[in-house]
């Protein structure tokens, strides 16, 4: 696997280092060792996938907070996606800034996204799966989200949302008040 750091204080784009024949390929997608070696959390939890049938489908923006904060590796497996991660780490130099990626099934990047991110991703063609690990148990006391379309994060999603849960639409604002905000200081 091939490890690039992202400029967004420990998160990275993994790349497979596939090795090819005429069968296709066969690529790593997890190597504790490999991680470890980058310096990235290897605890894995959970693996959770999603599936969305329809084009422009956006999911996010997620975090954990507290006790259960969680990192989270991304990978699509079927389709394409468009993924984002903000930074809502109030002590890091990169605070509220987003970065953003295209996963395919085709390409097979994947992104690590650190604790105190929010992740979040849109479907880019029908029927687009993204599977993702967590260092953390889904706790639903701990779990929040920031706005899509807030405007202090300037994420500029490539197509128009045509499905988005009730709950991903009315995250409140990102600022003093809003729970992860207020557990990003003093970390």
């Amino acid at each position: 696997m091939i490890f690039t750091p992202l400029g967004l204080g420990g998160a990275f784009l993994i790349a497979q280092e596939r090795r090819s024949d005429h069968r296709g390929y066969f690529a790593r997608v997890w190597c504790a060792a490999e991680f470890a070696r980058a310096g990235l959390d290897t605890h894995i939890e959970q693996i959770n996938t999603g599936f969305s049938p329809a084009a422009g489908t956006l999911r996010g923006m997620h975090l954990q907070i507290g006790e259960h904060a969680e990192v989270k590796v991304a990978r699509c497996t079927r389709g394409a996606v468009f993924d984002v991660m903000v930074d809502l780490r109030s002590d890091s130099p990169t605070f509220c800034q987003a970065y953003a990626t295209e996963l395919t099934a085709d390409n097979g990047h994947m992104l690590y996204v650190p604790k105190g991110f929010a992740h979040g991703y849109q479907t880019l063609v029908p029927d687009s799966e993204l599977q993702y690990s967590t260092s953390a148990v889904y706790a639903a006391k701990s779990a929040h989200g920031v706005r899509f379309d807030d405007p202090r994060f300037k994420i500029s999603w490539p197509l128009p949302v045509s499905t988005i849960s009730d709950q991903d639409r009315g995250w409140p604002d990102f600022g003093p008040g809003h729970p992860a905000f207020d557990s990003s200081r003093g970390r």
